[in-house]
């Protein structure tokens, strides 16, 4: 009997060592990813300096970067959690603290396009794979409005994930937030021109991130964000396919179905009550061009 629980001791012990093992591996693959360095090239974009322009910029802004980074841009706490660590949305603005005041031109080509920050490592969280596909023109207007924001003096802190956070992102559990990993940088999508047309349409659904929730064929989609609903099938398949284009209109806007069910929170109808008549045209054009698909479990 003593030498059978000698035999267990071992092999736990042994297990508990190869755990350990297997940990630290994971972990360490997790900083050798965020702590890697990007060198590449930005391409020239065009800033304009038109009002016009820099409104369509403030458009963009005001659907994809306040969500985040605030209302003023000044940035603050995004994720904070004891067990899993703290990350802050960074400050946006030229003032104290702010990437604005040290950011030129190509280095928010790179952070905002190709998901690659001023040293050269990823971004984390923010979705530059889906900012990827911006028109040169949404991009420099972006740019441009962003260069004209009032600065705000805000000193944000840096990243701190524990090691539980690295471990569970190692094995997926958050799926891929270093987009710069994601994106293939030698390439640019196509960018048709603005109409109410089925090929705009399907720019600004990738633009405006419909991918993100709804998976790559927008049939419906199950985040890895612990807590997020399923996002559901925005195919003719699902339950848009019965809707008008003046319900989808509405339901983009109000944040409301046509039978009166509330969208999740996840949909960010505050923000994309900013896209204008046209604009929805085209991405209810687009998404009634897909195949109907069944919601995917």
């Amino acid at each position: 009997m003593r030498k059978v629980l000698k035999w267990i001791g071992i092999i736990m012990g042994g297990l508990v060592i190869t755990l350990f093992v297997v940990a630290t591996g994971l972990m360490i693959s997790t900083d050798l990813r965020f702590n890697r360095v990007y060198t590449l090239q930005a391409e020239a974009v065009v800033k304009p300096g038109d009002t016009v322009s820099i409104d369509v910029g403030r458009r963009w802004a005001e659907m994809h970067c306040q969500g985040c980074h605030g209302p003023d841009l000044g940035g603050g706490p995004l994720f904070e959690d004891e067990a899993l660590g703290v990350v802050d949305a960074p400050n946006l603005t030229a003032g104290r603290g702010g990437l604005g005041a040290r950011y030129q031109d190509a280095d928010w080509v790179r952070a905002i396009r190709h998901g690659v920050r001023l040293d050269g490592t990823s971004v984390f969280i923010m979705p530059s794979n889906e900012f990827y596909y911006l028109s040169d023109a949404d991009l420099g207007s972006l740019i441009a409005y962003l260069q004209t924001v009032p600065a705000v003096d805000r000193e944000t802190r840096t990243r701190s994930l524990t090691p539980l956070a690295k471990l569970l992102y190692a094995v997926g559990a958050f799926e891929n937030l270093l987009y710069a990993e994601t994106i293939a940088h030698d390439e640019r999508p196509a960018a048709p021109p603005a109409g109410v047309t089925v090929t705009y349409g399907e720019y600004l659904a990738h633009a405006h991130g419909c991918a993100g929730c709804h998976g790559e064929t927008l049939a419906g989609h199950q985040p890895a964000e612990p807590g997020a609903p399923f996002a559901p099938s925005l195919t003719p398949g699902g339950e848009l396919g019965t809707w008008s284009e003046a319900e989808f209109f509405a339901a983009v806007r109000t944040g409301v179905t046509p039978a009166g069910r509330r969208l999740s929170e996840a949909m960010p109808s505050q923000y994309l009550v900013q896209l204008t008549d046209a604009e929805l045209s085209a991405i209810w054009l687009y998404l009634r061009s897909l195949p109907a698909r069944a919601e995917a479990p």
